[in-house]
């Protein structure tokens, strides 16, 4: 049985084990709770208008644009034939509107009072500034893209089902490069379910093996067409891919902010073919060519050393070899000879000096004199006698002349 009411908690937090709510109790707790909100104004996208023949109330369902978030709105029919121009599913609004919660099913709605048209001057107004906010954090810096590969070993692509985008790149594609391979992605590419389909799709390619780059590509369409493009949450998702990514979106003039952040941006579908793969004719032709400029080289530098090689043979040394060793060998005796003949009139010089020298010392030397017909006379002790008063009667002395010496006596007298 339950308990009495007089015996229930008053707030959630006194609630227990032994003391808890009814389930009726924590429905109503809730309905206060959201009967006391004020009433607010709340943006998203409508996805579904419900109308009843005769009915005064209108249901619709309004989905967040960023997030995979609906809720249900009930509008006074008034309020929804009073917006001008009439709404459509798809269509970007703002409205007054305040929850409610019924307590029967448990369910949160919104009850709306007013609505009104996003504009377009609005939403490139929210367009810029997000631009001016993610170029300064870094996000559309060039130094953070990174170059394709020059021959994708697969090609992962992101568009609409049965598209004339895909049309476009893989016939493009496939007629410059015949092997190309793709992953592709068929997603919802407008509306409210394109911002999450996308990032679905980039993150699920991003993981799939030998997908070396990722086009994402859709056909022209109006600015609230190609408005999922410019969502912060799929730009923050392309920044973040650690595989080079193509933006082909729209045509040449549409310049979504999905193309400032991917790696290349593509003017269209067909120029996002022409980016990722090569021309295989064109990459023919180069190889052609460059096998053509390396024959004309190698026959050029052919020519030349043969030019070379008959130069070199029509050289003296090469018409008689031994000339590589006579030549030297008759330099050399030359220069032996050459050397015979300075050391013989060196030695002549010298020997004609040497005689030269040897009569001038002759000539002054003490036996020159003697040979004259001079002697020196010498006392026995070998003292030279040059005066009469240093000998005496009857003394000894030594006699040298030219040929030899004898003794003497001196006579008195």
């Amino acid at each position: 049985m339950s308990q009495p009411s007089t015996s229930l908690p008053q707030k959630a937090a006194q609630t227990t084990a032994e003391a808890p709510w009814p389930l009726r109790t924590l429905a109503r707790k809730i309905d206060e709770y959201v009967d006391r909100m004020s009433a607010l104004w709340v943006e998203g996208q409508l996805v579904e208008i419900s109308r009843r023949e005769g009915a005064r109330w209108v249901w619709m369902t309004l989905r967040d644009t960023d997030a995979d978030f609906s809720m249900r709105v009930m509008a006074p029919l008034g309020v929804v034939d009073g917006v001008q121009p009439p709404l459509q599913q798809g269509a970007r609004v703002v409205m007054q509107a305040k929850p409610r919660f019924y307590t029967k099913n448990g369910s949160l709605s919104l009850s709306c009072r007013a609505i009104r048209h996003v504009g377009v001057g609005e939403l490139l107004a929210r367009v810029e500034q997000l631009k001016k906010q993610l170029a300064a954090e870094g996000v559309f810096d060039a130094g953070r893209k990174r170059a394709l590969p020059f021959l994708p070993r697969r090609v992962g692509l992101v568009c609409g089902r049965n598209s004339a985008a895909e049309k476009d790149v893989v016939e493009n594609a496939r007629r410059r490069w015949p092997a190309t391979e793709f992953v592709i992605q068929n997603v919802v590419v407008q509306g409210p379910g394109a911002v999450t389909a996308v990032i679905a799709a980039v993150e699920e390619l991003q993981r799939t093996p030998q997908v070396d780059v990722i086009i994402i590509s859709r056909g022209g369409g109006s600015f609230e067409d190609l408005l999922p493009f410019s969502n912060e949450a799929m730009i923050r998702a392309v920044a973040a891919c650690p595989v080079p990514t193509v933006s082909a979106i729209g045509h040449d003039v549409d310049t979504p902010l999905l193309d400032l952040v991917a790696d290349v941006r593509a003017s269209t579908p067909t120029d996002a073919a022409k980016l990722v793969v090569p021309d295989a004719a064109a990459e023919e032709r180069g190889i052609t060519q460059g096998r053509e400029r390396l024959r004309r080289a190698l026959t050029g530098r052919l020519a030349a050393e043969r030019q070379g090689l008959t130069a070199v043979r029509q050289r003296p040394v090469m018409a008689d070899p031994t000339v590589m060793v006579t030549r030297p060998r008759a330099e050399l005796e030359r220069a032996r000879q050459a050397g015979e003949r300075a050391q013989a009139r060196r030695l002549t010089g010298e020997q004609q000096r040497v005689t030269a020298t040897r009569g001038h010392l002759r000539a002054l030397s003490p036996l020159g004199t003697l040979e004259r017909g001079y002697s020196v006379l010498r006392t026995p002790d070998g003292h030279v006698v040059t005066s009469r008063d240093e000998v005496e009667a009857d003394q000894l002395l030594r006699v040298t002349v030219a040929d030899g010496d004898f003794a003497t006596r001196v006579l008195g007298g």
